[in-house]
């Protein structure tokens, strides 16, 4: 690559340690540094490795053995940082879930992994319980755990960290635990020491769940091994121990899991931590906390610039932009160079990739780029039927390999084997991703060969949300497609057959209501259609890409 970016070694010798190990080595060099600050409290290292010890031996008493899934369902907070690694040091395996889910979609999450003990916020407790309580007894829970956000925060919030008041409300939520629940503060003093950690980089470390072109989520594995290149590559964004980030990425999402939990610890960093998107109150965290690195979507720019304090705001901190999920709109890009000197480096992966496999150099960043493979990485475009490599230019299907590849699908020998191919002798994962490559090495994405729907950078699953809709008493049949939208890029619309009893009764605001209360907020259909029947194939199979077509 004839502009890869010349201060960087085009491999990285990645430890062979553990991520705790990372969280010991930062406790030991900056043991009074907060690593994360939240609503102007600092959580130190030396605390954060402390209360994970505390919890690890919890963890172990309660049952957790090596290899053990815990479940980790809370939104962006100290506490989330805090269970991440006192499961890894009890040996266990996290499996971050998104916050966003009901009690429909979380069972999953206990039956697929096997998971029988969950780490979870009061606000969504009773979500755990209603989902533990429908499953047969051998597969339910056999403990849950239960903070309460409002115990990260400062005694007192000074105005210019406060967030508003409804949020505060949420923070200080004081919903009943559910039976047999335990209270965060009383695991941690409960005295439980640990045992010797046991787990190596090639153990099972995180389980994080995507989705594929049909059926429910499946687990990816990641050991300690395929997580490790990404955590150290930091470097990429001039990222070091004086970082100072914003993290407003969800912890649970793998982007976000790698630049607030990972990466960040490993730097021994600072995260500024935010549980909710606040344009106001994140443009004020920025300019108190001299934040230097923020990793986001693009639509969180497109709602800060339009901000009516904007002016006010000494955003002069910032030195790297950085973030992906959703195109950066040219005008928006040019407008950040204009106004702050910024330039906003988009990047890609996949949960399968541990977040970036790709990344624009700061110093040279193309607008709407993925960017070119980051350290020690091989992509290829190639033709998705023949997986004959095709030359730059030409549009095919995005194939990777590297070392921060998953080992495969959690329970899915058939799908593992699906998402791999081998060229000249490598194992490179399809994407999905239908991309080119330009003649310097970056690459572009056109189009997706898989069928889903990127909202504001949220990957909707279609196959996910039908399975969904299926519950409601009103539907028939139902088939998810992408609409355009001019904020979230695209957003989910549904096609849907009544059931005869409900025709003239039932309106699209009633099937938007009941996905409301059934399923997380950013896979509910913002449009609903009503036909008489939907296109089939001969074989009987829903033929939603005429559909697609039909929308575009």
């Amino acid at each position: 690559m004839p502009h890869w970016p010349s201060r960087l070694p085009r491999e990285l010798s990645v430890p062979a340690t553990t991520l705790w190990f990372n969280l010991e080595v930062s406790a030991a060099r900056f043991p009074d540094k907060p690593a994360y600050v939240f609503f102007g409290r600092p959580h130190t290292y030396a605390e954060l490795k402390a209360d994970a010890e505390a919890l690890a031996g919890w963890l172990q008493a309660a049952g957790l053995e090596p290899g053990g899934r815990v479940l980790l369902f809370m939104q962006n907070c100290p506490q989330w940082a805090v269970a991440f690694y006192g499961i890894q040091r009890a040996g266990g395996v996290v499996v971050p879930v998104n916050p966003m889910n009901k009690a429909d979609e979380f069972g999953h999450y206990i039956t697929d992994p096997a998971a029988r003990l969950t780490i979870t916020s009061r606000d969504l407790a009773a979500i755990v319980h209603e989902a533990d309580q429908r499953l047969p007894v051998e597969h339910r829970l056999h403990g849950m755990l239960v903070t309460s956000l409002s115990e990260a925060l400062p005694d007192v919030l000074v105005p210019e960290e406060a967030p508003a008041p409804a949020v505060l409300a949420w923070l200080n939520d004081a919903t009943p635990l559910p039976s047999g629940a335990t209270a965060w503060l009383d695991a941690l003093s409960a005295g439980h020491g640990a045992a010797p950690l046991t787990a190596g980089p090639d153990d099972l470390a995180v389980l994080p769940y995507t989705s594929g072109t049909t059926g429910l989520p499946k687990g990816c594995i990641h050991t300690h091994r395929t997580l490790m290149p990404n955590v150290v590559g930091g470097q990429w964004s001039h990222a070091g121990p004086e970082t100072v980030s914003l993290g407003v990425v969800p912890m649970f999402h793998i982007t976000g899991l790698m630049y607030t939990v990972l990466a960040s610890v490993y730097a021994g960093a600072t995260v500024v931590l935010l549980p909710r998107w606040d344009r106001e109150l994140a443009a004020r965290l920025i300019v108190r906390h001299r934040v230097s690195h923020w990793t986001c979507i693009p639509t969180m720019i497109v709602d800060l610039l339009a901000s009516p304090n904007l002016a006010s705001f000494d955003l002069s901190s910032l030195r790297n932009l950085s973030g992906g999920g959703a195109a950066m709109p040219q005008a928006v890009a040019e407008r950040l160079r204009e106004r702050f000197g910024l330039t906003f480096a988009e990047g890609y992966g996949l949960t399968e990739t541990a977040a970036p496999s790709h990344a624009n150099p700061p110093e040279r960043a193309k607008l709407q780029c993925l960017g070119m493979p980051i350290f020690g990485t091989d992509s290829r475009v190639v033709d998705p039927e023949t997986l004959q490599e095709l030359p730059p230019g030409e549009v095919g299907e995005i194939v990777t390999a590297g070392p921060m590849l998953f080992l495969g699908y959690w329970g899915h020998p058939e799908a593992t084997k699906a998402a791999f191919i081998e060229i000249d002798g490598r194992r490179f994962f399809r994407t999905g991703d239908l991309g080119r490559m330009d003649e310097e090495g970056y690459f572009f994405l056109t189009d997706r060969l898989k069928r889903m729907i990127n909202a504001s950078g949220f990957k909707v699953w279609p196959s996910e949300v039908e399975l969904l809709l299926y519950r409601c008493p009103a539907i028939q049949e139902a088939c998810i497609i992408a609409a355009k939208d001019a904020y979230r890029g695209e957003t989910v619309k549904a096609v849907v057959v009544l059931r005869p009893e409900a025709r003239g009764v039932t309106t699209a605001e009633d099937i938007i209501a009941w996905a409301r209360e059934h399923m997380a907020a950013y896979k509910v259909p913002r449009i609903v259609s009503f036909v008489d029947a939907l296109p089939k194939s001969g074989s009987g199979k829903i033929m939603w890409r005429l559909l697609q077509d039909s929308e575009a």
